[in-house]
Order: C-alpha cells, then sequence, then structure tokens
C-alpha cells in the first residue's frame, strides 16, 4: 500500500485531475478494513520519485510496528547511488527499491550501464527490486531477470495487462517469457484500475489464474495498491475478490499469496 502527504510535494504524477486521491492518505485511513480482512502488517511502497519520500516512509516504518518494511527509491543514475542505498540498507526496515520506470520515456532505461551500480548495490544489499508496471515493460524485466538471475524482482501489478480492451495475448506471450526466470515473483495487485468494466471475477480471474499458471502459486504475492485501489474500489472489495479467485484457483496456497510469500521474498527484515 502507499501514504502520502501533499504538502511534501515530490508527487509530480499526482494531480487534482485525479479527483478524490488528490488528497493526503494515512495507514490509519484504511485500517479499519485491513484488520477487518486479516491484515496484520503492510510494506509502505514509494510514491514520489525522490529519496526525501523514503526517509519519510522509513521515519513511519520506524515508529508504526503496523509497518513491516518500505519499498523506497533512489536516483539509480546519481554517483553514489550505490552508496546511498548501502546507507539507507542499514535501516532494517528497508526491503527493496523501485525506480519510477513507467514514468520515463526511454523503456530501456533501466538497462542502461548508469544503472548497473546501484542495480549491483540493490543485490548485495539483499533488498528486492520491485518493477514498476506497464506492459511494454515486461520484456524489458525479462531482460534484467536475466542480467541479475541472483536479484529478486517483484513484478507490480501483474504488469497492468489491459483487463479493459481483453487484449491479453501480447501481455500473456511477455508475462510467460518473464516468469520463466525463477528469480521473478508477481504481485496479484492493481487490476481493478486497468479493468474498467470489466472488474467481474470472471475478467479479473482470468489474469489471476493465468499469473499463477506461469509463476506458481508460490511466486504471486496480493498486494490492495490502497488508496490507487479507491479510483475503482475500495480495500474490504479488492480482498474478498481475491480471496475468492485465489480459493477458486489455489485452495492450498492461501496463507502463501496473502501473508507467506511475501515473508519470504521481502526477508531481509526478520519483522516481515
Amino acid at each position: 500500500m502507499h501514504i502520502w502527504r501533499l504538502q511534501r510535494g515530490d508527487y509530480d504524477w499526482l494531480t487534482p485531475d485525479l479527483g478524490s486521491i488528490y488528497r493526503d492518505f494515512d495507514i490509519k485511513d484504511v485500517w479499519g478494513e485491513a484488520e477487518t480482512c486479516g491484515v496484520r502488517q503492510v510494506i509502505l511502497v514509494q510514491a514520489a520519485a525522490s529519496a526525501a519520500e523514503t526517509d519519510f516512509l522509513l521515519d513511519v516504518a520506524d515508529t508504526d510496528p503496523r509497518v513491516a518494511g518500505v519499498v523506497g527509491w533512489v536516483d539509480f543514475e546519481a554517483g553514489d547511488a550505490a552508496e546511498q542505498i548501502v546507507r539507507r540498507a542499514k535501516n532494517p526496515h528497508l526491503l527493496g527499491l523501485r525506480p519510477m520506470i513507467a514514468d520515463l520515456s526511454d523503456p530501456l532505461w533501466i538497462l542502461q550501464d548508469a544503472c548497473a551500480p546501484a542495480m549491483e548495490s540493490i543485490q548485495a544489499n539483499e533488498l528486492v527490486f520491485d518493477a514498476h508496471a506497464h506492459p511494454d515493460l515486461v520484456p524489458v524485466m525479462t531482460r534484467l531477470a536475466a542480467r541479475y538471475p541472483n536479484l529478486p524482482i517483484v513484478l507490480n501489478h501483474a504488469g497492468k495487462p489491459p483487463i479493459a480492451s481483453a487484449e491479453l495475448d501480447v501481455w500473456r506471450d511477455d508475462i510467460s517469457e518473464l516468469a520463466r526466470h525463477e528469480n521473478v515473483s508477481c504481485k496479484l495487485s492493481g487490476l481493478l484500475t486497468e479493468a474498467g468494466a470489466r472488474t467481474d471475477d470472471s475478467a479479473i480471474g482470468e489474469v489471476a489464474e493465468y499469473i499463477g499458471a506461469c509463476f506458481g502459486p508460490e511466486r504471486l504475492l496480493w498486494g490492495s495498491d490502497w488508496p490507487v485501489l479507491t479510483l475503482a474500489g475500495n480495500y474490504k472489495g479488492w480482498a474478498a475478490q481475491c480471496e475468492r479467485l485465489v480459493e477458486q484457483y489455489y485452495p492450498d496456497h492461501s496463507d502463501a499469496i496473502f501473508s507467506g510469500n511475501a515473508k519470504r521474498i521481502y526477508s531481509r527484515n526478520a519483522g516481515v
């Protein structure tokens, strides 16, 4: 999940045209729903391309026991990117990093030589690389996974499949290739905001079944993508829908998908 405070001023993508999510969001705003769904701890994921926001999230994690850890951000092209990662990795709540590559004009950006020191530092510090999602970036992640076979990579939001159009053939082929790399896992998250009117169990289930078939249920992680989720649904509704789908397709793996896999993959912090 995400939290943000607009007065921080570093959420470039978060503009008034986004309506209901153009305001502050804190864990307490959803905790009643989350607890009802059985949630006891969460991982906070960065929402701004700034190291300052990562430090803000780490400060929250240091004081709030509901936060198991943070997936943050650093400037991968900075000359001291590797050193920045080493410094922040001293905080055990830092579990991974996520550059906002889907917002960049060059889809191959992460593969450039300038990013290599940061990638190597992520791996050396036993962090996870969270892959910002977009269908065109799925093949890029395949190349990245081949380049760093010992680096845990988590694909966000199943690569944002085009559920609304139901034109899933290219996405299917690309996901199948990516899943061949055993260091890659996939979040069952962020699907409602890609679905348009196709939010029923059949349409969402088609994606959930496919990513499970490709990655295996041991490499699936449930996520809420709250509060972006609220553009298309609510926490309780999304959790309940995923519970139905997991029970339908992977009835023996519910605990793993909703908790255990995340604990293992983001295992740097014993508290996760």
